[in-house]
């Protein structure tokens, strides 16, 4: 991986989220895999999210929760689906319960990861930019992953 293939794969992701996101699991692997991994401290803070459009069953679970994003207060306190309630206040969804971070070998590098408590899911992520993340959600059974983004809100 070098900076120009990273470069590369932001401006291809930037293009991606503007235009709506819809392409297939096997360009998004290869854009993750150009962009450099990133440790758990990086993660800390609130995060809204969209989905990348590939035909996995998940981008329409998320849609109908009403998921906006994620919130990782520390290493062992994550909340891994963020959606609004009826003030527009963002809250943590019980609907998967609550997450930790780690560092997971996923793809050839070690870096963050959110791992469900209860379910058999990891959420690995790369670096886009100082403020966005490439999430790739790897759940047991299923035959594809979901892609996704996350982008840094400001601290308050």
């Amino acid at each position: 991986m070098t900076s120009d293939h990273a470069t590369i794969a932001t401006r291809a992701l930037y293009d991606l989220i503007a235009g709506g996101g819809e392409t297939t699991a096997e360009a998004l692997h290869a854009l993750y895999d150009a962009l450099p991994p990133i440790d758990t401290a990086f993660m800390r803070g609130e995060w809204e999210g969209g989905v990348f459009r590939t035909g996995h069953p998940g981008e329409q679970q998320l849609t109908a929760i009403g998921w906006v994003g994620k919130s990782f207060h520390h290493d062992n306190d994550v909340d891994p689906i963020v959606s609004r309630d009826e003030h527009g206040r963002r809250v943590a969804n019980p609907i998967l319960g609550k997450a930790s971070l780690r560092l997971v070998h996923y793809r050839g590098a070690a870096t963050a990861t959110m791992v469900y408590d209860k379910h058999p899911i990891f959420d690995h992520f790369r670096k886009i930019d100082d403020d966005s993340v490439l999430g790739v959600m790897d759940r047991k059974g299923d035959a594809a992953p979901l892609f996704f983004y996350l982008r840094r809100l400001p601290s308050p």
